[in-house]
């Protein structure tokens, strides 16, 4: 014979009529969730960590990419100003192109006629303007090139 088990019914806060194992075990459910996280909130959490941590992880190699293409920009415009301080005294410069290496970087200085619209070569000056242009290459490729205008006295005036 089936046995009916009869349970009290917990009629507090208005009366409800749930029997009182049943709420018990609800309002221990309700401390038991209280005290912690579900899956859910500590899946979102770590997700938004996550996201954090990649724009983090963007940022720093971004900056370590561009503190190495300043250092080898800084390294070229170093040994252009070098080379420009070794170049011959004005009057010993003449027409044509030199090169050379230093420190792993290849150079080349070419030293032109100056052409401008405005100037006429004809007029008796003291001084010839020539074109210099610096070329200067580095090991790992990138190039920076200087051109300037450089003053020769005249031969015989």
């Amino acid at each position: 014979m089936p046995r009916s088990v009869r349970f009290r019914t917990f009629s507090g806060r208005g009366g409800t009529g749930i029997p009182r194992q049943r709420a018990t075990s609800i309002a221990a459910r309700r401390r038991r969730g209280a005290a912690g996280f579900t899956l859910i909130e500590v899946l979102v959490a770590l997700s938004v960590v996550a996201v954090a941590l990649a724009a983090i992880g963007s940022l720093i190699a971004s900056t370590v990419r561009g503190v190495r293409s300043l250092d080898t920009h800084l390294t070229l415009v170093e040994t252009t100003r070098a080379i420009e301080t070794a170049l011959p005294d004005r009057n010993t410069f003449q027409i044509g192109n030199f090169s050379g290496e230093v420190g792993g970087h290849r150079w080349r200085v070419d030293v032109l006629p100056f052409n401008f619209l405005n100037v006429d070569p004809q007029l008796p000056t003291p001084w010839v303007p020539q074109t210099v242009i610096v070329r200067v290459q580095s090991p790992s490729g990138p190039i920076l090139q200087i051109s300037t205008v450089r003053l020769r006295q005249r031969q015989g005036g």
